[in-house]
């Protein structure tokens, strides 16, 4: 059973950045795509975002240019550096992978709560 285990959400001041990490219990580096998601309260969860294996990624509008993703095959662990943090960026952070042959796999979450 693959484990994705998420780490560094918390508490935030507008402008301000936080670091996520996600640790997974097996190798990552053939799987296909590995990504970030949020869910906020009362809404659809959603796609932040995602590396493939070949080095593409793919960011959701809202955090372009805020966002970066990375992956670190030779440590299993992918990042979200999140700067420039807006309250609408309040939510669950989830890690995904996705294998690309139709199995994924989530972590169990980690809150980021941006406020003043």
């Amino acid at each position: 059973q693959v484990q994705l285990v998420e780490s560094g959400g918390g508490l935030v001041q507008p402008g301000g950045s936080l670091r996520l990490s996600c640790a997974a219990s097996v190798s990552i580096f053939s799987i296909y795509a590995m990504g970030w998601y949020r869910q906020a309260p009362g809404k659809q969860r959603e796609l932040v975002a995602a590396k493939t294996s070949g080095g593409s990624t793919n960011y959701a509008d809202s955090v372009k240019g805020r966002f970066t993703i990375s992956r670190d095959n030779a440590k299993n662990t992918v990042h979200l550096q999140m700067n420039s943090l807006k309250p609408e960026d309040t939510a669950v952070y989830y890690c995904n992978g996705n294998t690309g042959t139709g199995y994924e796999f989530w972590g169990q979450g980690t809150q980021v709560t941006v406020s003043s």
